[in-house]
């Protein structure tokens, strides 16, 4: 059966309708308490890549599953609407997927960073290594 809609069809169609912030407007917001940023990527790319300062990891496969509370995974932390949560992955494509599914699930509370990493990274933005965020968690 071939495929009828690519996957740069539909990351165009969610960019459509997902809120993007760019990795500069993105950093002028770090230290606010209402924002949480949320990395995405596979546990591979962070234990090679590092991530971003402060980001609350929560990899793509579970995404869904940590925000329903109906979920035996449910994490409360998504719970707060109070909070805008802000994903990146790699280069942007699964987080606008992500950010779109979110949406499609009622959030109203959630955007992505345009280019996500790869940009995040180019642009000098402040990351850690895993194991420098497990030092400080002590």
């Amino acid at each position: 059966m071939p495929i009828t809609k690519g996957f740069q069809v539909l990351v165009d169609e969610a960019m459509e309708e997902v809120k993007t912030y760019s990795v500069e407007s993105v950093q002028a917001r770090l230290s606010d308490p209402n924002v949480q940023i949320v990395d995405i990527r596979d546990p591979r790319e962070l234990e090679r890549d590092g991530t971003v300062v402060g980001a609350l990891l929560a990899p793509r496969g579970m995404l869904e599953f940590w925000v329903d509370p109906a979920s035996p995974y449910f994490k409360p932390v998504f719970a707060d609407e109070s909070r805008e949560f802000i994903l990146f992955c790699g280069a942007g494509w699964r987080s606008a997927l992500a950010t779109k599914t979110l949406q499609d699930m009622g959030m109203r509370n959630v955007a992505h960073i345009d280019g996500g990493y790869a940009e995040w990274k180019k642009q000098g933005a402040p990351t850690e290594t895993l194991e420098a965020r497990k030092a400080k968690k002590g």
